[in-house]
């Protein structure tokens, strides 16, 4: 049987910072390396691109996502670049990168240009503009949220042509019951003194209204009367746009006689370890996550976790801890089941569907269905 060809795929983001995006192109790039395809990145560049050239991926800088009539001049750049680099997979994560990909992509020969790929990593703003992310020949889709959201917005995307892949994590970084080493201990309790002894209700969330701060707030304003042993943590990046609402989030815990109760931590990279010493997780956000990769993390670690039954969170529920799901912007539900867990917390199984094995093979056997599949007209 002869030898299975090796591919060369290209991926195409705005930057390399962080986020579930950056990280996602990341442990793809080294999956396909790890099985010795060739995997480029096309991006800005950010702290992420160290890591992923440690894989053996390459990274070219490029200023793929700028919103600009200039970034166009890159269409010609890229069509070059795919003919040169022999490039067999051309996959665009993000709206202006799939841009400059599909207008490249469309003007090659059919028979021998690379195959296109695109993932819908959210619910998009329904335009033009955004249903560039279904063009693709095949049509990544992170939850069955965003199914849904193609089939009523994209009526026309041939429904053969979208896949199904969840977000996942690696059980081996989240393990079940994970305990942090004991120096990080040390140092986590010389910094936090105050939460030697309390039960913590974690909200990983950067800041920004939506992510459901201020119903948290509300949560532990009815929790702190029966157990006044709570104390809450609000972590996550801080925008400086953003310290108005910092602002308002703070004068609503000292007006409801919460902030003793309460602490505001800027973005961690030790998330994992916070998790653990947690009790109880929270996802509250107002409108749906496509798929929520930190409440999948804290679901690994065994963590229960409390959370507004809808978009893919809602499905991390179903298949994990059912009675996670409470009413979107329900307090007193929120504030019951807080109480009753923190007597009685629920088994978190172990074993979850959403790994990142599964993923990572899901997605590379599009790539090499996509290859080998007959291209049309």
């Amino acid at each position: 049987m002869a030898e299975e060809k090796k591919l060369t795929v290209l991926q195409l983001l705005p930057a390399l910072q962080s986020g579930g995006v950056e990280r996602g192109t990341l442990e793809v790039a080294q999956a396909l390396t790890k099985q010795g395809h060739r995997a480029l990145v096309i991006s800005a560049g950010g702290r992420l691109v160290a890591p992923l050239t440690k894989t053996g991926a390459e990274h070219f800088t490029w200023p793929i996502g700028k919103k600009s009539l200039k970034t166009l001049l890159l269409v010609g750049k890229l069509r070059k670049f795919l003919a040169e680099e022999k490039v067999d997979i051309v996959h665009a994560r993000s709206r202006v990168p799939a841009w400059i990909a599909w207008l490249a992509w469309r003007g090659m020969n059919t028979s021998t240009r690379p195959r296109f790929v695109t993932t819908v990593h959210g619910p998009y703003s329904v335009s033009a503009y955004s249903a560039v992310m279904t063009k693709g020949e095949r049509v990544i889709a992170i939850s069955k949220m965003i199914i849904n959201y193609i089939v009523r917005n994209y009526p026309k995307v041939p429904q053969e042509n979208v896949r199904l892949i969840y977000r996942g994590v690696d059980p081996k970084q989240f393990p079940s019951g994970y305990t942090p080493p004991d120096d990080w201990m040390r140092q986590w309790q010389q910094e936090h003194p105050g939460l030697a002894g309390k039960k913590i209700l974690l909200l990983p969330a950067r800041l920004t209204r939506w992510k459901g701060q201020t119903d948290f707030i509300d949560i532990l304003e009815q929790v702190i009367k029966t157990r006044p042993d709570v104390h809450g943590l609000i972590v996550g990046e801080t925008h400086p746009r953003k310290q108005a609402f910092m602002a308002e989030l703070e004068a609503r815990s000292k007006r409801l006689g919460v902030c003793q109760h309460l602490s505001f931590i800027s973005h961690r990279a030790d998330l994992r370890e916070i998790m653990a010493i947690s009790d109880i997780v929270y996802s509250l956000s107002r409108e749906p996550e496509a798929f929520g990769r930190v409440s999948l993390e804290a679901l690994s670690l065994g963590k229960p976790l409390i959370a507004y039954d809808h978009g893919g969170v809602k499905e991390q529920l179903a298949a994990i801890l059912p009675e996670g799901a409470i009413s979107v912007g329900d307090i007193g539900q929120a504030a019951r089941k807080t109480l009753r867990w923190l007597d009685a917390p629920p088994h978190v199984p172990e074993q979850n569907p959403f790994t990142l094995e599964r993923m990572l093979t899901a997605t590379l056997d599009v790539y090499t269905e996509l290859a080998r599949a007959p291209r049309s007209k």
